[in-house]
């Protein structure tokens, strides 16, 4: 009995190492501090490099949008000039002067052949299309934010599933070996709970190595180690769309691809005007002021006052500006077809996002009713087995697989569930830090 129970306490022992080389795998360096999912989905959206270097992209767009705007306004240059001439050559110095220039230009330009306005309407719709880019990359980083902290999560608990499951076949086993001493089991039996934890103990290696895997993921898209008190729940109201229809009708304006995609359109066209622009005329209206000083050795000074308009119109370049025209053409059909395509893709991905919101929940009901007879079957079959009331080893194995793959499925479908619901608000364009109320 003195070594039966060492072997017990050798067993226990072997369990919680075990279990703190487990912990301290992914404790981060601030033991202090909760990490919900809120908290990572706040550090993904100040930090991750991607998302940044979107912001700046957005910054140059309205940069863009100002350099425009400058077209229309007037340009002024001031300029001057000094020079020193020698004309004595034998007479007297006063034939030596120093002439001298200061001078003032401005121009405005007053017709562009409605080029410029149409410029200026580019790059405003740029700015609103780097805005609309940015709220894509938001979306795509809060949304993989969100899928590598729940993929964390669900690897720990299937770590934790795992030891606990490998803990009850080593209990049966110990439990195996002393009836096989009764002669109350055979040897194949003892043999069938033997090959069972094997088993086991390779399942916890595959979900350690998940665990590894999901650890750097986290790292990568959070900015930060997850701590030791990691949390699903978190406070987050994601304001869900309560019916389809609803979906489609949020997406239809706030869905950043499809906006992409009609603004990349509505730019195209005005492309086309700014080409066209090429084959009209402009013109230009001019105003300079110069004041010239000592221009030789009788006149002093004098100043100049110089008003010029200025008229072009090109008429022929080899055909360039007819080619590129037609140029720009093809490219304002092409972004049409897709802005068209663009819209049966977004309807289709709310609908699955939708459907799978749906399901998903669905789903979770069945796997907790599922659990819980699983649990109650094998506590059953487990005391019978143990009062030797005719159940068998394979039975005990088999109930226990049942239970460890219904617990494993219970946490992949808590998991699926509220990534779908991620997912649906991506679909519809609402997956922001605004809707989110994450801090700027």
């Amino acid at each position: 009995m003195k070594l039966e129970k060492l072997y017990l306490d050798c067993k226990k022992m072997k369990l919680f190492f075990k279990i703190i080389i487990i912990g301290v795998f992914f404790i981060g360096s601030d033991l202090a501090n909760a990490n919900t999912l809120l908290d990572s989905l706040q550090s993904a959206y100040l930090n991750n490099p991607k998302l940044n270097a979107e912001r700046a992209n957005m910054r140059a767009s309205k940069e863009e949008k100002r350099e425009a705007v400058s077209e229309f306004l007037p340009s002024v240059t001031i300029s001057g000039y000094r020079s020193e001439q020698d004309n004595t050559k034998g007479k007297s110095s006063d034939s030596n002067f120093e002439p001298q220039e200061n001078s003032m230009l401005i121009e405005q330009k007053i017709f562009q052949g409605f080029g410029g306005v149409a410029n200026l309407q580019k790059k405003r719709k740029g700015q609103k299309l780097g805005e609309f880019k940015l709220k894509k990359i938001e979306q795509e980083i809060l949304l993989e934010a969100a899928k590598v902290h729940t993929e964390f999560l669900l690897n720990v608990k299937k770590v934790d599933i795992n030891l606990t499951n490998i803990e009850l076949l080593e209990r049966q086993v110990e439990t195996d070996q002393n009836r096989l001493e009764k002669g109350e089991i055979s040897l194949t039996d003892l043999a069938q709970s033997e090959a069972s934890l094997a088993g086991a103990r390779a399942e916890l290696i595959a979900a350690e190595n998940d665990l590894i895997t999901s650890k750097a993921n986290f790292e990568k898209i959070i900015g930060k180690k997850p701590t030791n008190n990691i949390k699903k729940v978190a406070n987050i109201n994601l304001n869900l769309p309560t019916s389809l229809a609803e979906a489609y009708k949020i997406s239809n304006s706030e869905n950043p691809n499809l906006r992409i995609a009609e603004l990349e359109y509505e730019q195209s066209k005005l492309d086309v005007t700014i080409a066209g622009s090429e084959l009209s005329p402009s013109a230009t209206l001019s105003y300079k002021i110069a004041e010239q000083d000592n221009l030789s050795s009788t006149v002093q000074e004098r100043t100049q006052q110089t008003v010029t308009a200025t008229a072009t119109w090109p008429l022929f370049a080899g055909g360039k500006n007819a080619f590129n025209y037609r140029k720009f053409q093809e490219i304002k059909n092409q972004k049409e077809l897709l802005f068209e395509d663009e819209k049966k893709t977004v309807q289709t991905e709310v609908a699955n996002a939708w459907s799978n919101y749906q399901s998903s929940k669905s789903v979770l009901d069945s796997i907790r009713s599922q659990v819980k007879a699983a649990e109650i079957a094998n506590e059953g079959i487990t005391l019978e087995y143990e009062s030797g009331t005719g159940r068998t080893t394979l039975e005990v194995i088999q109930s226990r697989t049942i239970l460890l793959n219904s617990r494993l499925n219970l946490a992949n479908s808590e998991r699926n569930l509220l990534i779908s619901r991620f997912d649906l608000m991506s679909s519809v364009g609402r997956l922001t830090a605004q809707q989110l109320k994450l801090k700027k």
